[in-house]
């Protein structure tokens, strides 16, 4: 019996996991951009080498290995608290206050209202105030400097009520002073019920190889574990939604109605999950669970909330640019290299409805993750968003339809937020970065164009 390929790829990831522990305990965020980007780049390769190597693996060892290197790179996340986002912070604050029996979306963390809730730890004072993550907040007197951990900590929450019930599930369970753990121990747990989603859908249907897309993905225990970002989550019921979807289309219906109400972004996915639907009533049967769900779970805060429960999401999407064409921001960076400011949004509408059109009137029934991932891989070529967190469902979709070179635009925005600190803006590189992102989606349409066995490898 020859093992050489089950021992190479094990070897691979134990490498990758020490790597990555070594990069996540990297404080090189503020100090070192660039270095870390350097960290990262480690990663990935190694990612690729292990994935690589388990194409020759026999299928018998395949899942134990999908299952034991998700956990343990996974686990690496644990290693150091959040480096590279403060999202977290206001993830334990939203709990807190919730436990508190306050709507979150009612008062910024700043509120002197909220002045009770406050602890050392979310809302440091004096010299602790010099770390370039804090921001300042109004004292009530001149002798001590005040701050906090919480980013934006003037605007109310912008996180919908799926995520606000995680955050608030968290805090129920989390022994007193736990601070950022038990948010990075629930990641973990949600990141591998992503690895066990899959393995279930692509062993009923598709390749378990392609797990490893997700399981061993450099982002996952990076965002989802050590920053802990509630996208994960998202992901995970967009997993078993579309898991489920073509069987039994109410219920992954309803779960992609929780999905998008967990970060709004799973709703790119509905066009997928209609793939090759001829009828209105077969659609129904899939959009009217997914709204139902969605004004379910909104109801409650609609109702214990004084104000908007859409909390900061215009001003969020005022300040990253999404509004302004003609900013200096990244979005729709591949767009403005072709067309003039004026036809970016329109240009933009249209391609998408296109994309969207497509997949649902020739999308594969039996593969709906395949037409999910073309539309939510275009749109964030198209938008060229500035954070890395946000791909993690574009990686899990990956994962789903075994399409590997979509993982650049991962990647493409890992190096938008890191290495374009380093500059004045973050136009230019992420600008290349996406450019050899789209680049990668399109050699990898080309070559699975001349070799149709590739999309099964």
């Amino acid at each position: 019996m020859n093992r050489a390929p089950a021992a190479r790829t094990a070897t691979l990831l134990a490498a990758l996991t020490t790597v990555l522990v070594l990069t996540i305990r990297n404080d090189g965020y503020h100090t070192d951009p660039a270095g870390l980007a350097c960290w990262y780049a480690a990663c990935w390769l190694l990612f690729a080498a292990a994935a690589w190597s388990l194409r020759k693996t026999p299928v018998r060892h395949t899942v134990a290995l999908v299952l034991a290197g998700g956990i343990a790179v996974a686990a690496t996340g644990l290693a150091a608290p959040p480096r590279t986002s403060t999202d977290i912070y206001r993830y334990a604050w939203d709990g807190r206050v919730q436990a508190a029996g306050i709507s979150p979306y009612d008062h910024p963390p700043a509120d002197p209202q909220l002045a009770g809730l406050r602890d050392g730890w979310l809302f440091p004072t004096g010299a602790a105030c010099a770390h370039p993550d804090r921001a300042r907040i109004p004292a009530p007197d001149d002798s001590t400097t005040h701050c906090t951990r919480i980013n934006r900590p003037q605007a109310h929450s912008i996180y919908p009520p799926v995520a606000q019930g995680y955050f608030l599930l968290v805090r129920t369970l989390a022994p007193d002073n736990a601070r950022h753990k038990p948010l990075q121990i629930a990641g973990m747990l949600l990141a591998l019920g992503v690895t066990g989603a899959l393995l279930l859908v692509l062993r009923r249907v598709g390749n378990v190889r392609h797990a490893a897309y997700w399981a061993w993905c450099p982002a996952v225990p990076i965002e989802a574990v050590n920053n802990a970002h509630a996208d994960t989550l998202g992901a995970l019921l967009t997993v078993l939604a579309l898991g489920i979807v073509t069987r039994h289309p109410s219920a992954g219906g309803a779960l992609l109605g929780a999905a998008a109400a967990t970060k709004l972004l799973p709703a790119l996915v509905l066009p997928g999950a209609l793939s090759g639907v001829r009828r209105l009533r077969d659609a129904a049967t899939v959009l009217l669970p997914a709204a139902a769900v969605a004004a379910a779970v909104y109801l409650p805060y609609t109702l214990m909330s004084k104000g908007s429960v859409l909390g900061y999401l215009g001003g969020y999407l005022e300040e990253e640019g999404y509004d302004d064409t003609a900013s200096g921001t990244n979005r729709y960076a591949l767009l403005r290299l072709l067309l003039p400011d004026s036809l970016i949004l329109p240009v933009l509408a249209v391609a998408l409805l296109a994309v969207a059109w497509h997949v649902v009137r020739h999308g594969d029934r039996e593969r709906p993750w395949a037409g999910a991932l073309l539309i939510t891989g275009t749109t964030f070529l198209l938008l060229t968003p500035g954070y890395s967190w946000y791909a993690l469902l574009l990686v899990a979709l990956v994962a789903l339809d075994g399409r590997w070179e979509w993982l650049g635009v991962q990647a493409a925005g890992a190096a938008t937020y890191l290495i374009g600190r380093t500059f004045d803006g973050r136009y230019t590189v992420g600008t290349t970065a996406y450019a050899m992102a789209a680049a990668a989606v399109l050699a990898g349409w080309a070559l699975r164009r001349s070799r149709p066995t590739a999309d099964h490898q």
